[in-house]
C-alpha cells in the first residue's frame, strides 16, 4: 500500500514545514550578502585575470542561480503549487545542474591546487584562464545536456508539489547522483587533499614565515574538506536511503521518516551556498599568499632536485 509522506499523516511533518520554511530565509539571505561581495570583489576589485578567478567566479555564478530557486522553494512548502508544471520542471533543473556544478567546480579546484602544489613545473604548463573557462564550459555543457536528457524521458515527476517528492517508486537516476554525482567528486577530493596536505608537511621550511604559509594552506585545505563532506555526504546518504526504501517496498513508517532526514539534508547541502563564499573567498587572501610563497619554495627545490 503507497503512504504519502506530504498529506500531514505524520506529526512531525508540521514541525518539519515550519523547519523549512524559518530556517531558508536566513540561508538565502546570507547567500545573497557573501556571494554579491564575492562577485563583486572578483569581478571589479581583482585586476589579473587567473584560472582561480575563472573557477571562482564560476563557483559564485552556480550558487547564485541556486539562490534564485529559494523563494520558489519557500512558496512550495507554504502551499500548493500553482506556478504551472513547466516552472516547477525548469525551477528543479536549475537546482540540480547547479548544485552538481558546484560540487564539480568544488573538485576542480582542489585538482587544480593539487597539480599546483605537486607538480609546479607541470603547473605553469597548463594553468591559465582560457583552458580554466573552456573546463567550466564543458562542465556546464554535460550537466546542462544530462538535466535536458533526464527531463525529456522521465515520467517520474508530479508537481502537485514541487522540490518534494511525491511519487513512491524509486527515481532510476538516484544511483547516478550518488556516485558519479558524490561519491566520486569526493574521492578526488579527498585524495588531493590528503597529498598537498602530505607535500606541505613533508617540506623542509626554511624560516618560520614558511612554516606559517605552511599552516595557513594545510588549515584552509581541510576547512574546505571538512565543509563539503558535511553539506553533501547526508543528502547523497538520504538519496540512497531512499532508494533503497523505495525499492525493497519498505513500511510508511521508514519512508516518512527518510523523507524528513532528506528535507533536513537538503537544507544543509543547501547551506553551501554561503558558505562557499567564505570558504574561497574571505580564506583568499591568506590562501594566495601562503601559495604563491610556497610556489617559489617548491619551485626551487624541484628545479634543484632535476638540474
Amino acid at each position: 500500500m503507497p503512504c504519502n509522506s506530504t498529506s500531514g499523516g505524520n506529526p512531525l511533518e508540521g514541525t518539519l514545514q515550519l523547519l523549512k520554511l524559518t530556517a531558508y530565509v536566513p540561508v538565502f539571505a546570507l547567500g545573497l550578502i557573501f556571494n554579491a561581495l564575492a562577485l563583486w570583489v572578483f569581478c571589479c576589485k581583482l585586476k589579473q585575470w587567473t584560472e582561480s578567478r575563472v573557477y571562482m567566479i564560476n563557483l559564485i555564478i552556480s550558487d547564485c542561480s541556486l539562490l534564485f530557486t529559494f523563494p520558489f522553494r519557500l512558496y512550495s512548502y507554504s502551499s500548493r503549487w500553482d506556478l504551472g508544471n513547466g516552472l516547477c520542471v525548469g525551477l528543479m533543473s536549475v537546482y540540480f545542474v547547479n548544485t552538481y556544478m558546484s560540487i564539480f567546480t568544488i573538485t576542480i579546484i582542489a585538482v587544480h591546487r593539487y597539480i599546483a602544489i605537486k607538480h609546479p613545473l607541470k603547473a605553469k604548463w597548463w594553468s591559465s584562464p582560457p583552458k580554466a573557462t573552456i573546463v567550466c564550459g564543458l562542465l556546464w555543457t554535460i550537466f546542462i545536456s544530462l538535466c535536458l536528457f533526464e527531463t525529456l524521458t522521465s515520467k517520474d515527476f508530479e508537481h502537485r508539489l514541487c522540490f518534494q517528492k511525491t511519487t513512491t517508486h524509486p527515481f532510476k537516476t538516484a544511483l547516478m547522483f550518488v556516485c558519479i554525482g558524490f561519491v566520486l567528486p569526493l574521492l578526488i577530493l579527498s585524495f588531493c587533499s590528503f597529498q598537498i596536505i602530505r607535500t606541505l608537511k613533508g617540506k623542509d621550511n626554511a624560516s618560520l614565515q614558511d612554516e606559517q604559509a605552511v599552516k595557513k594552506a594545510v588549515h584552509i585545505i581541510t576547512a574546505n574538506l571538512i565543509v563539503f563532506i558535511i553539506c553533501f555526504l547526508p543528502v547523497h546518504v538520504g538519496y540512497l536511503a531512499r532508494f533503497i526504501a523505495e525499492s525493497t517496498d519498505a513500511s510508511c513508517y521508514v519512508r516518512q521518516h527518510i523523507h524528513m532526514f532528506v528535507h533536513v539534508a537538503t537544507y544543509m547541502a543547501n547551506c553551501n551556498c554561503f558558505l562557499d563564499a567564505i570558504c574561497y573567498y574571505f580564506v583568499a587572501k591568506e590562501f594566495r599568499e601562503a601559495y604563491a610563497l610556497l610556489q617559489n619554495i617548491l619551485w626551487l627545490q624541484n628545479c634543484s632536485d632535476n638540474p
